[in-house]
């Protein structure tokens, strides 16, 4: 199909359109009003050529993909002759486009896909006119071109020799290389998205003028760059953009401020169709401002070459596309098909970038589906095949059929179609037997069929296959058998063979049965029998049938290891160097004969078992063994099957020796004079047993008759009992569990000098109860004379210490305690060592006066209380005392002597507290204490000093200072009101009904208010003082009683007028107070006049007659309590209420007077005064908190 689309060009020779590339051949014409010149663009395919003639009158065949611009002379829209077997059509959109649609006459369909043959076109006709290709916007060649999007750019003259020379036209078929029908014949889908995107066109028509940007700022003129619009087209039905000027942005230097400038020009939108994977857009450039172009030439910005970024949008994300140079238009490829996006444009130049123009949006066409995946099969047998696959990606439109191709089992590579419909599965018959046959598929939709699929090599099955050769053994084990086979030699690779392995078992009687089933050449079969004899067959099978089983081949498991031998046994006695063992053979021989028994035999319980009989005997003597050491010993047996499992481990035990004889024994360090410390080493021959026993022989200086001085498993001792200076001989042997070994050679040691004897017990003499005199008597020497004798003293016989060192045989030990128990013992020292302790000696010094008291304690008062004596006690004149109770020197303490000073001293029993009576209150005294016993009297403790508490406080007199019927003030001393910082403090007490007192107050106040009392009642208080001397007594009682009650206040009494002389004034009753009448008293003001009473009695109205006119009346009430006994109560007046001549109606008002008031003045000067005395209150107040805040800051924040 070719179409020529014809718009108007305006203003500037420069083409604007967006080319989109499918599968039709049309021609795009744009028309330059100014110039009168007809541009026509061709669109050239692949796969197909377009001819033309050039100035020069050579054709020129141009194959696609291509786009050729052409200009006619004379402006008017040439004849399209077109090839033979096609009609051209043409048709006027609504916008005004002509549209010359290339139609074939009779379209044919190729069920096999196969594209049709293209041949070199035809010459031209001679009555063909000449266009003239336009020089600047010839395409690039094909080669150019990448799959199915071309690109454009500007044509030079250099590439127009590069296309072939002239063709004729070849006989053109409805589809092209790609299988794409011709776009007329639309479906519906197609035709109503046809109709939806003309109805978005004419919208956009409507409203697609663009204004100009607002102006620029003084210092950078920014205005928008032009708004781009690309209107869409379906089945290359092409649509006119509307023309607007648009605002673009360049830059420009100012003179004045030494900065860019951003200037205006003229711009076009862009004008575009739908495509399927790429599209070009293409703008104008952008033109400096008229207001500037005097100094245009001026401006080195113009020179500079203009650079555009193009942006592309999906789903309202950016794509950034790099910088493309100077030229006004740009390819987008990779595009989805049938997708929608937004292009928008900007302009760059030397570092600065306009604003972009508004985005244009415009949506790709459906194409092609996507290449399926190669078909799969389902099944086959020898005859045919079934095949299935699955549906590519549409694109956009609905897949309607698939193209199977196939090979015919030729392998030529020539395909024909087997199968075309819209099913995706399908069955191939009639095939032959074990044949491979190649497959492709393809899919088609509205608009066109997609590219085939990778070719897939499909097998069909063979005849029954030939009995396969007899299985081979692979591998044998005791319970398995590996058996493999061959494939038979005349069934082909590609046919499906499978196997069925047959065994028998030998004297089983069930015949073969199936051991194996699949298409492996191989196969272990286990759960066999040890050393059995089995027979096998294979067979192979197909689809079509099995074979005759092969031959029957025999093949034997291997046998098994045998079992154990019993556990070895002893015959005969252990020896010290050898034993016999003997062994059963094994119950279980594994199905072969053993062949030989292997013995192995280990040292100790966890030695290396080593191999020392190897042969068919069922005993053995081992010999070459060590006396007193323990062996452990195994069998095992061997067979054609292997070795056995290890048989159980058998303990010997080779009886031990005595040990051999040892080496003397050697001396350790220098002889003492007593004693001597030997040592010796372990015996070379232990004897198989370990040494348990060591022993010492000892020979005197003047006998050779021995005697054992140690025996035990040491390998050292000391031997004592020796004498100064004295030779002695000594012989060592060893003994284990069988025995002593012999007496090894003498070893002679002489004896060193000694330390001195043991002294005797030291004799005390007690000179004085702190004096004790230790004598004692020198020990023998030992041959070295007593250079120093050492004394220990102590109060324990455990505990003691050395108190005296020296040469001399006596010590006098001072400062000792009286009746005090001490122990003694002496040592004599000489230069051979030290002798030992004598024996303790016990030493008890003689009794004294018991010692002096140390400390004296003041009891407490509930101390004092729990004591007897005295039965009262008072801590004015009393002082109680206690004492810790000194030692007493071995002689009991019978007494104490209290010294008090000038008073006679105070002798007490053997207590440890008493009580000082008839002191002086407020008095100190010094007081010490003495300690007496039988022996006299011990000397006087320090002394300590006591005082005595002052008398308490008598009670002070209790008055009542003021009285109400509810409350009484009571005051008692002479103090103030308030707590003072005195020790001395109150406690008040109030009897209830029962004649018991309960405290009302405690503190050191000197007043008190009682509350809440009864009226006309008696109450009884005391009152008692205390302070640090104690609690005082108590007061007389005292009597006081409240008086009565006054009468409630009463509310405003009410006023009615009865004419202009008389009224009426009525008030609230109270109820009898306590069986006590209560009468009222109304009192009456006229004018500014006192009140008079005007009525005094029990009733609760009043009519007041003559009533002066032009006079105010104000009212007051009062309830009187009429007393029995005692005169008349008033309460308080009521506040007032006022009648005023001047109204008909009585005006009430209430005044601003206190319940507690009795007399109200409502006059306006007494209002006026009583208003200057509150005033002249409020700022008294306001001046005392001010001065009590500053006190308050003084004290809290200055002082502290």
């Amino acid at each position: 199909m070719i179409s020529v689309l014809e718009a108007n060009h305006s203003q500037s020779p420069l083409l604007e359109e967006c080319r989109f590339y499918d599968s039709d051949f049309h021609k795009s014409e744009v028309t330059s009003s100014h110039t009168q010149c007809q541009v026509i663009l061709v669109q050239v395919n692949p796969g197909e050529a377009f001819t033309i003639r050039r100035e020069d009158g050579q054709f020129q065949c141009i194959t696609g993909p291509a786009q050729v611009p052409m200009m006619s002379p004379n402006g008017s829209v040439p004849p399209i002759y077109v090839p033979p077997g096609y009609i051209s059509q043409v048709i006027i959109e609504e916008n005004g486009v002509r549209r010359v649609l290339v139609l074939p006459q009779q379209p044919e369909f190729h069920p096999g896909g196969h594209s049709p043959l293209h041949h070199p076109p035809p010459p031209p006709h001679a009555h063909l006119p000449a266009f003239i290709p336009h020089p600047a916007m010839m395409p690039p060649p094909h080669h150019l071109y990448t799959g199915m999007a071309g690109g454009v750019g500007d044509m030079s003259s250099q590439y127009i020799s590069q296309y072939h020379p002239a063709h004729i036209y070849p006989e053109q078929d409805s589809h092209s290389q790609h299988g794409r029908p011709s776009l007329v014949h639309r479906d519906d889908r197609t035709s109503k998205t046809h109709e939806r995107l003309q109805k978005k066109l004419k919208e956009r028509q409507g409203g697609g003028q663009v204004k100009d940007s607002p102006p620029s700022s003084p210092q950078k003129s920014c205005n928008s760059p032009p708004t781009v619009d690309i209107h869409n087209g379906i089945g290359g039905k092409g649509l006119e953009a509307e023309q607007g000027q648009l605002r673009h942005t360049v830059s420009s230097p100012d003179k004045q401020t030494g900065k860019r400038k951003i200037g205006e020009s003229a711009g076009k939108s862009i004008k575009g169709w739908r495509f399927i994977i790429g599209a070009t857009v293409s703008w104008s450039a952008p033109t400096k401002p008229e207001s500037e172009n005097d100094s245009k030439e001026d401006d080195p910005s113009f020179s500079e070459p203009l650079c555009y970024d193009v942006s592309i949008s999906i789903s309202g994300k950016d794509g950034k596309y790099q910088s493309i140079g100077e030229e006004l238009s740009a390819t987008l490829e990779l595009l989805r098909p049938a997708t929608d996006y937004h292009v928008r444009v900007q302009a760059m130049c030397s570092g600065l970038q306009g604003n972009p123009s508004e985005a244009v949006s415009f949506t790709t066409l459906s194409c092609e589906p996507d290449p399926p995946n190669p078909p799969k099969k389902i099944s086959g047998t020898k005859n045919s095949l079934l095949l299935q696959w699955k549906a590519p990606c549409d694109n956009g439109s609905k897949i309607q059929n698939y193209i199977l191709q196939w090979d015919e089992g030729k392998g030529t590579g020539v395909y024909e179609q087997c199968y075309y419909g819209p099913q995706k599965q399908y069955k191939v018959a009639k095939l032959s037997p074990a044949s491979r046959y190649s497959f492709r598929l393809a899919a088609k939709n509205d608009m066109g069929t997609s590219e085939f699929s990778e070719v897939v090599d499909l097998f069909t099955s063979c005849s029954v296959p030939l009995p396969p050769f007899p299985p081979e053994l692979e591998m044998a084990g005791v319970t398995w058998l590996c058996l493999k086979w061959q494939r038979p030699a005349s069934s082909p690779k590609e046919d499906d063979i499978f196997y069925i392995l047959e065994m028998e078992e030998e004297g089983s009687g069930y015949g073969f049965q199936t051991s194996y089933n699949g298409d492996e050449l191989s196969s272990t079969i286990r759960n066999l029998h040890r050393s059995t004899k089995y027979k096998f067959r294979v067979a192979a099978y197909n689809s079509e049938g099995k074979s005759n089983p092969s031959q029957v081949v025999e093949l034997i498991t291997k046998p098994d290891i045998p079992g154990c031998p019993f556990k070895p046994v002893i015959r005969g006695r252990v020896l010290p160097n050898s034993f016999k063992m003997a062994w059963e053979p094994p119950k279980d021989d594994g199905g072969s004969e053993i062949t030989k028994y292997v013995v192995e035999l280990s040292e100790g319980t966890s030695g290396k078992f080593l191999m020392v009989y190897s042969g068919p005997a069922l005993e053995h003597v081992c010999e070459g063994l060590k006396p007193g050491c323990s062996y452990q010993t195994r069998v095992y047996c061997m067979s054609e099957g292997g070795q056995s499992p290890l048989s159980e481990t058998l303990q010997v035990q080779t009886p031990a020796v005595p040990p051999g004889q040892c080496q003397p024994p050697r001396l350790v360090g220098k002889p003492k004079a007593r004693e001597v410390q030997l040592r010796w080493g372990v015996p070379q021959v232990d004897g198989g047993s370990p040494v348990s026993c060591y022993s010492i022989e000892m020979s005197g200086p003047q006998s050779e008759e021995s005697k054992e001085v140690y025996q035990g498993p040491e390998l050292d001792c000391s031997v004592g009992g020796l004498m100064p200076g004295k030779t002695y001989s000594f012989r060592l042997k060893a003994a284990n569990k069988a025995g002593f070994g012999p007496l090894s050679e003498r070893f002679e040691v002489t004896t060193g000098p000694g330390a001195p004897e043991q002294c005797k017990a030291p004799s005390t003499t007690c000179k004085s109860s702190s004096c004790v005199v230790v004598s004692w008597e020198a020990p023998p020497c030992n041959g070295a004379p007593v250079t120093e004798f050492r004394l220990e003293w102590g109060a324990a016989e455990g505990s003691m210490q050395i108190c005296y060192s020296g040469p001399g045989l006596s010590h006098e030990m001072k400062g000792l305690l009286p009746a005090t128990n001490y122990f003694c013992r002496v040592q004599a020292v000489n230069v051979a060592g030290v002798g030992p302790f004598s024996e303790a000696v016990f030493c008890l010094t003689p009794c004294t006066v018991p010692a002096a008291v140390s400390n004296i304690y003041v009891l407490k008062e509930s101390e004092l209380r729990s004591y007897d004596t005295p039965p009262v006690y008072s801590p004015s004149t009393c002082l109680g005392i206690c004492w810790d109770p000194p030692c007493d020197h071995g002689s009991e303490i019978n007494s104490y002597l209290i010294d008090i000073g000038e008073r006679q001293p105070i002798v007490v029993g053997p207590v440890t507290k008493h009580v000082i009576q008839n002191l002086q209150p407020d008095t100190s005294y010094r007081i010490r204490i003495q300690a007496l016993n039988s022996l006299g009297a011990g000397p006087f403790s320090h002394t300590f000093k006591l005082k005595t508490k002052p008398l308490p406080p008598q009670p002070p007199r209790l008055e009542c200072t003021a009285f109400s019927h509810q409350t009484l003030r009571l005051k008692w001393g002479d103090g103030p009101a308030k707590a003072t910082s005195d020790a001395l403090q109150y406690q008040l007490h109030m009897g209830d009904k029962n004649g018991r007192f309960i405290s009302l107050y405690k503190g050191p106040c000197h007043t008190h208010k009682v509350q809440r009392l009864n009226e006309s009642t008696s109450y009884t208080f005391r009152i008692q003082a205390f302070n640090e001397a104690g609690e005082g007594p108590f007061s007389n009682v005292y009597t006081f009683t409240t008086p009565r009650s006054p009468p409630a206040p009463l509310k405003a009494p009410k006023v009615e007028r009865l004419d202009d002389n008389s009224c009426e004034v009525t008030w609230e009753a109270l109820p009898p107070m306590k069986g006590d009448p209560v009468i009222y008293s109304l009192q009456c003001m006229i004018g500014n006049s006192d009140f008079k009473q005007a009525y005094k009695g029990s009733a609760t109205t009043f009519h007041v007659q003559n009533l002066q006119p032009n006079s105010d009346y104000r009212f007051r009430v009062c309830a009187i309590r009429q007393c029995q006994d005692a005169p008349e109560l008033s309460g308080p007046y009521s506040p007032t209420v006022t009648l005023s001549s001047q109204r008909n109606d009585a005006a009430l008002a209430s005044s601003a007077v206190s319940s507690g008031s009795r007399i109200g003045t409502e006059s306006t000067r007494a209002r006026q005064s009583l208003s200057d005395e509150q005033c002249a209150f409020l700022i008294l107040m306001v001046f005392a908190v001010i001065a009590i805040l500053i006190a308050f800051v003084i004290q809290y924040f200055v002082i502290k």
